[in-house]
């Protein structure tokens, strides 16, 4: 087959488009050259820490948690493809689950910025100019859990019961283990931190799961016929980073914040952050299936569980 040059090539991808090559050729000709700042949007980005103190800490807090959001967007951005797509076999789920492990990871390790980088009395006196904001209220985090997982996954041992028999979507966002952090389950009343929370995002979330039904990453998982182990310790892996260990270090980072002196301080979102922080109270798993009674008995309790040295 004869080999067309640059210029034949261009003229054919525009020919197939219906389009005038002679248009975009010459658009060419007048488009400046692409630099590293404007197609990162440096100035844009560097721009974005907004501190509500005069606190020189609170802008590592920002910036820590704009750094979180951006992992969740690449964790997000992998995991959409996996749901997304038309053929998924057991070497495309290996790649996009070693890349969520790889983020997983960077996400545990960073949490030393917020531990050691702010200092103590500093930070418990900006934070309560941040309430009711919580770190609770990151939409990403929950869009992550509805693509990797069936809902009913979502919620915890105190929640199961309270749930209808033939439970639908909206059984199972009424009884979702996060609501437990801004809920009174006696009286229904429920913290400014969660109504903010819902009335941005519940229909989002929603909307979501409804779209993603038979086909989250746990159900892509269980399609396929012959999975390797390979594939499976990395969903375990995976499983145990997300749900277990990062939750782990968040709790031991706001017992460094606000329990170091004894104070048992409240944070800003209101809940009962020792209780709602830990993964036996969350219990939240993507991959039920892939674990013995023995570990989802203890679910968050190391000694219990395969992965304590990941």
């Amino acid at each position: 087959m004869e080999n067309k040059t640059i210029l034949q090539k261009l003229e054919a991808k525009y020919h197939a488009l219906g389009e005038n090559p002679d248009t975009y050729m010459n658009g060419l000709l007048h488009a400046k050259p692409l630099n590293y700042w404007d197609y990162i949007e440096v100035e844009t980005l560097l721009s974005l820490q907004k501190p509500r103190t005069d606190f020189k800490d609170e802008e590592v807090f920002i910036m820590y948690h704009q750094i979180t959001e951006l992992f969740l967007k690449l964790m997000l951005h992998e995991v959409k493809q996996i749901v997304f797509s038309t053929t998924v076999t057991d070497t495309f789920l290996m790649n996009k689950v070693s890349r969520l492990i790889r983020y997983t990871n960077m996400l545990i390790n960073s949490f030393d910025v917020m531990r050691d980088g702010m200092d103590y009395d500093d930070y418990n006196t900006f934070r309560v100019s941040l309430a009711p904001a919580s770190g609770f209220q990151s939409a990403q985090f929950r869009y992550i859990e509805l693509y990797c997982t069936r809902l009913e996954n979502l919620v915890n041992l105190e929640g199961k019961p309270l749930l209808p028999e033939n439970s639908d979507t909206s059984d199972y966002f009424n009884h979702i283990y996060w609501k437990d952090a801004g809920t009174n389950r006696k009286t229904g009343a429920k913290t400014l931190t969660l109504k903010q929370f819902e009335e941005k995002y519940l229909d989002r979330f929603i909307g979501i799961a409804t779209s993603v039904k038979g086909k989250t990453l746990e159900e892509c998982f269980m399609k396929l016929e012959k999975p390797s182990q390979e594939l499976i310790q990395a969903l375990k892996t995976f499983d145990y980073l997300y749900n277990i260990s990062w939750p782990l270090v968040h709790l031991n980072t706001a017992k460094h914040y606000l329990d170091k002196k004894g104070e048992n301080q409240a944070a800003t979102g209101g809940s009962e952050w020792k209780k709602y922080l830990h993964p036996q109270f969350q219990q939240r798993k993507f991959f039920p299936g892939l674990w013995s009674e023995e570990e989802i008995l203890h679910w968050g309790d190391k000694e219990h569980m395969p992965f304590s040295d990941v």
